[in-house]
């Protein structure tokens, strides 16, 4: 595959981490798309501060998209810092799974440098060191975490939002 991985998460009702693979050979078509939803004076979408009408608008843009999400649900876990390194290993797991290229996830400080030892340390673990990247960006530095952003908020909203993105997601997977 290739692909790029991008990756946010949700905290509401235990941790749910949104994985959306898109190919190379799409990434700028799909940046193309996610970036004529930025309003003037915004730097980035952050879902959950966007009206109903616009969350619709945006969910219908990523719907277009060419690309595949997987979701790993950590609720069984009670500690939050093993439910996101599970949710690491996991990905790191399907990264080498499916041959991907790079990995970003959205920035977290607060959990910058154990993300960054752990994430070296599976990487190497999968032997994917000498072909795989990983990163950890702002979310206004690159505008495809819009994209598991909008489908984490969702699916932790449920009802109406989970049903208008289920459909989107190809694999749930509990860790």
């Amino acid at each position: 595959m290739n692909g790029h991985i991008f990756v946010d998460e949700t905290k509401e009702r235990g941790l749910l981490v949104v994985a959306v693979a898109v190919l190379p050979s799409d990434l700028t078509a799909a940046r193309r798309t996610i970036r004529s939803l930025i309003l003037p004076g915004q730097r980035r979408i952050h879902f959950h501060k966007e009206r109903d009408d616009r969350r619709r608008q945006i969910i219908d843009a990523i719907d277009t998209l060419s690309a595949q999400a997987v979701m790993f649900d950590a609720k069984r876990h009670t500690n939050a810092r093993a439910a996101r390194e599970a949710c690491l290993v996991e990905l790191v797991e399907h990264s080498a799974k499916i041959n991907a290229a790079r990995l970003i996830l959205e920035r977290d400080d607060s959990t910058f440098l154990a993300d960054q030892r752990l994430l070296f340390e599976q990487v190497r673990r999968a032997g994917i060191a000498g072909t795989f990247r990983y990163e950890q960006m702002r979310a206004h530095e690159e505008c495809l975490l819009a994209v598991p952003d909008a489908l984490a908020w969702c699916w932790a909203k449920g009802g109406r939002w989970r049903s208008s993105v289920r459909h989107m997601i190809s694999e749930l997977r509990q860790v």
